[in-house]
């Protein structure tokens, strides 16, 4: 997985951008010398059909979905779509999939997730499929080093990082999602990463992961301290955004993809995307 650098694109834009925004905003990627983008799946337009157009619009990025959603894809159906994308674009796809979509209560996630590798495993491929899963807690990343390449993480801090090389040991791979805002002014700024933390903050998935992160009741309440979104938004200059995506690296991350935040939806990040290039790619 070194093919992907040290540093990627992860962005939310693709799902509201008309097929031909979102192909010039992915070959501008390229052109900048991006060498991976990630996009996620959030019930709005279908993962492996969005990375197709993504895989279609370039040469040499690489594509990668994170997370697609096992509830929204039969084992079946998912092997299939990941083995043609394989296939079509060698080295060029991985398949990043996670517990998502239509809960199915009492299944527990790792369980489910397991099962699902299971018969994703039982049937065959031409081309090799590279896949990494989502996961936070220290099983869930045991399985991502047992039975993929390794692992994703959204929305954790640098300590969390560290923890994660440890579980997954030297080789397994550890992609880390960071959320990044151009702003120096601190309550701009701080505003701004509560409005995008919201979400996060307020379901009990989240907020039972943030726990086992050390925050505790009060840098949950209100919005979010100080602290916890400081943690999970870098803001600042791009001097010191990039200083911040580093310590990730340096506890343990193998690539950090970096999701820049405060665009409105529809619009475009690529002038931030520009300036991250300048400063963080060869």
């Amino acid at each position: 997985m070194n093919d992907l650098g040290t540093f990627g694109i992860y962005t939310f834009d693709f799902e509201h951008q008309p097929a031909a925004v979102m192909r010039e905003s992915v070959r501008e990627l390229e052109e900048q010398g991006w060498r991976a983008v990630w996009f996620p799946e959030v019930g709005g337009r279908e993962a492996f059909t969005q990375a197709a157009v993504l895989l279609a619009a370039t040469e040499r990025l690489r594509v990668l979905n994170g997370i697609a959603q096992i509830w929204s894809h039969p084992a079946a159906s998912a092997h299939g779509a990941a083995a043609l994308l394989a296939d079509a674009y060698p080295g060029r796809h991985v398949l990043g999939l996670g517990f998502g979509g239509t809960p199915h209560p009492g299944v527990k996630p790792l369980a489910a997730l397991r099962e699902y590798l299971d018969e994703l495993d039982a049937r065959e491929s031409a081309a090799p499929i590279r896949r990494i899963l989502a996961a936070y807690g220290p099983k869930m990343l045991e399985l991502a080093r047992d039975r993929a390449a390794g692992a994703q993480t959204y929305h954790v801090n640098v300590e969390h990082t560290a923890q994660a090389r440890e579980i997954l040991g030297p080789d397994a791979f550890l992609a880390v999602e960071h959320a990044v805002l151009f702003a120096t002014d601190p309550a701009t700024a701080r505003a701004v990463a509560r409005e995008h933390l919201h979400t996060y903050l307020t379901t009990p998935y989240n907020i039972a992961k943030f726990r086992r992160l050390g925050y505790t009741e009060d840098d949950l309440a209100g919005g979010g301290s100080d602290r916890i979104v400081d943690d999970l938004v870098f803001w600042g200059d791009t001097a010191t955004i990039v200083d911040k995506l580093r310590r990730h690296v340096a506890a343990g991350a193998d690539h950090v993809a970096v999701q820049v935040i405060g665009v409105a939806p529809g619009s475009t990040a690529r002038p931030y995307w520009r300036e991250l290039g300048e400063a963080l790619l060869p």
